[in-house]
């Protein structure tokens, strides 16, 4: 019961936000009280954070399946980018607004936990796109994931790039794709131009 009370809920905070959802409201498709769902969650901002684990280790397999997917570490990093900001933008704009305005800090929290498995993903295709010759050898693996991360935080936590009106995909190609062609060697490059 518990789980299926995590994932109806987080269904219901991605479709209409945090703040208007009751503990009432989320779980009413399972048919169940909200004195079933404090048998299980103190409050709403514990089962927040139970959603919020399943929601991020989501999205983060969802960039290992396409790590997997796609030998080629230019190719893996960059679709990995667009997909990610696609998710994040695909999602109703009031939960991103919410969950930054008033749970920072919870998903900062989350992300720092459960972001390791993504984190050492990445780091691992930066070192293999190095040793193939797709990347610049004379930069920080660290460094670069830290860089990627401050940008497509910027993208998605913060109101700077909305007044420019563009899709996921040209926000991506604007910011996150000029980022990674910047450490890329000529070979890598070249695949750029192979991708569109």
């Amino acid at each position: 019961m518990k789980e299926e009370i995590i994932k109806i809920s987080l269904a219901g905070f991605l479709k209409y936000g945090i703040r208007r959802m009751t503990i009432q409201k989320l779980v009413s498709p399972l048919g169940i009280s909200s004195k079933t769902v404090y048998k299980y969650f103190n409050n709403k901002e514990e089962l927040l954070r139970q959603c919020l684990t399943l929601h991020y280790n989501r999205l983060f397999d969802d960039a290992l399946t396409v790590f997997d997917k796609e030998p080629n570490a230019v190719l893996a990093l960059d679709n990995a980018w667009k997909q990610a900001l696609e998710n994040d933008f695909g999602i109703n704009k009031v939960f991103y607004h919410d969950l930054n305005y008033y749970y920072p800090a919870l998903q900062d929290k989350i992300i720092k936990k459960h972001g390791n498995k993504i984190s050492g993903a990445f780091k691992r295709l930066i070192n293999q796109g190095v040793r193939d010759g797709y990347f610049r050898k004379d930069l920080n693996p660290r460094v670069i994931l830290e860089a990627m991360t401050v940008l497509y935080s910027s993208l998605t936590r913060t109101e700077q790039f909305k007044k420019f009106g563009l899709s996921p995909a040209d926000l991506a190609k604007h910011t996150v794709r000029v980022y990674l062609q910047g450490i890329c060697t000529g070979k890598g490059l070249k695949q750029f131009n192979i991708s569109g």
